[in-house]
């Protein structure tokens, strides 16, 4: 678990110290990775013996801390969140670098994600990204400082801004961006003969909720399968961190034994529960099994090092079954060191044990015995976390894509809604 320094730190401040024993704890062994990609280990590119940088903006290391500056962050080891790069096609890796290399704002971290990039059922899928039924890549791409971006992004592709941003300016853009979950989305843009959404964040942000869950909004999209293609040293530790957060709030809601696939789709619908677009009709219903049902390899590849370094799981490599200590003891062990928000948020529910908090063993140990309330406490939590800034972020896609953009991506929806709910047969 994340000391308490780093959960309240903006700065997000790190010792050498604590990487180290996490990677110990969550990563048991690297050894047995099937991915033929490595993460490098990072050299600042004024260090002796370097060779000169290459012209790409796109670095699969880290971000270099500048030596200008005082480090908060100390080097990762290289095979530190592995499990995170996932492999696509030389094609398609090749495409979403050229698409992240247009931008000339500057981009500290960057990830695609949705059926553009790994197979969803219910989705037109092609070899080529190209072809005209391919679906819309989507991108994350997290920055430093928003405004700043939006000056020179702006400045570059100002169609891919509505006309009342453009006149309005990277000012007003910036503080649209951080109403609830913190993010702005540009979409339906044309790039390297594709079409692409691209959302933009900032790294404070990302890292907050991938900590602490404040949203769910950023993290639980990084729960599923994601292409990184700029990759953070900051971001990467947080992420590891996050992904083991999912796996302790879906093991808490799962029974002593039961298969991979149940475990994926917990995890898959942490950030859909309270998503009021699976409510309305804006969202396919089976979204969450579209997604695990061809991406069971690559939630494997994320998740197994992840899950068989915590006490008390047992998950054969070759095997897709799961068996879990269930008992009180174990399941406080995952409890406490669930991230901040959705904690606190829990035990305000559990006032009437605040007697015990004077035995912490006991406190935990005494919230993890009614299993069956702890199960329905977590699941309604989650859903007030995601509730609130999700209908915010729905209800900026007005403004951020402008009337035309809304109504089609609407109506994209809409279909996908209507074809899951049988509409069509």
């Amino acid at each position: 678990m994340l000391p308490s320094a780093l959960r309240n730190s903006s700065k997000l401040q790190v010792s050498t110290i604590f990487i180290r024993s996490f990677a110990t704890e969550t990563i048991p062994s690297t050894s047995s990775s099937n991915s033929s990609e490595t993460l490098p280990p990072p050299k600042h590119p004024t260090d002796p013996g370097t060779t000169k940088p290459r012209a790409s903006r796109l670095y699969l290391s880290p971000r270099p801390v500048s030596s200008r500056a005082p480090i908060s962050l100390p080097h990762l080891p290289p095979s530190f969140g592995r499990n995170q790069l996932l492999p696509v096609s030389n094609s398609t890796r090749a495409l979403l670098e050229s698409v992240v290399a247009e931008f000339n704002a500057p981009i500290r971290y960057a990830f695609a994600y949705g059926s553009g990039v790994f197979e969803q059922d219910g989705y037109t899928q092609t070899k080529d990204p190209r072809d005209p039924n391919a679906p819309m890549l989507d991108f994350m791409f997290a920055v430093t400082h928003a405004d700043h971006f939006h000056s020179i992004n702006m400045h570059q592709y100002p169609s891919h801004y509505p006309f009342h941003s453009r006149l309005l300016g990277s000012d007003y853009v910036s503080r649209v961006q951080s109403l609830g979950p913190g993010v702005w989305f540009n979409a339906y843009v044309p790039m390297k003969g594709v079409t692409i959404k691209y959302g933009v964040t900032t790294v404070d942000d990302l890292c907050s909720d991938l900590l602490n869950w404040k949203s769910l909004y950023l993290a639980g999209r990084m729960h599923k399968p994601i292409r990184i293609v700029k990759d953070d040293a900051r971001v990467r530790l947080t992420q590891q961190v996050n992904l083991t957060s999912a796996v302790r709030a879906a093991l808490l809601t799962l029974p002593s034994e039961f298969g991979e696939k149940e475990l994926f789709e917990r995890i898959a619908g942490i950030s859909y529960s309270g998503d009021p677009r699976m409510i309305l009709p804006a969202e396919n219903r089976g979204k969450v099994g579209n997604i695990v049902r061809n991406q069971q390899p690559q939630f494997k590849e994320l998740y197994h090092r992840l899950v068989v370094g915590l006490p008390g799981v047992h998950w054969p490599s070759n095997s897709s079954l799961i068996q879990q200590d269930t008992s009180p003891q174990a399941r406080s062990a995952h409890l406490r060191k669930l991230p901040s928000n959705l904690l606190n948020r829990v035990t305000a529910r559990y006032a009437g044990f605040q007697d015990l908090k004077d035995s912490e063993n006991a406190y935990w140990t005494k919230l993890s015995e009614d299993e069956t309330k702890l199960q329905r406490v977590l699941s309604e939590e989650t859903s007030r976390i995601v509730r609130t800034p999700a209908t915010v972020q729905t209800l900026k896609g007005i403004v951020s894509a402008g009337l035309g953009k809304s109504l089609r991506y609407s109506a994209a929806k809409v279909s996908k809604w209507w074809k899951s709910s049988g509409g069509n047969k």
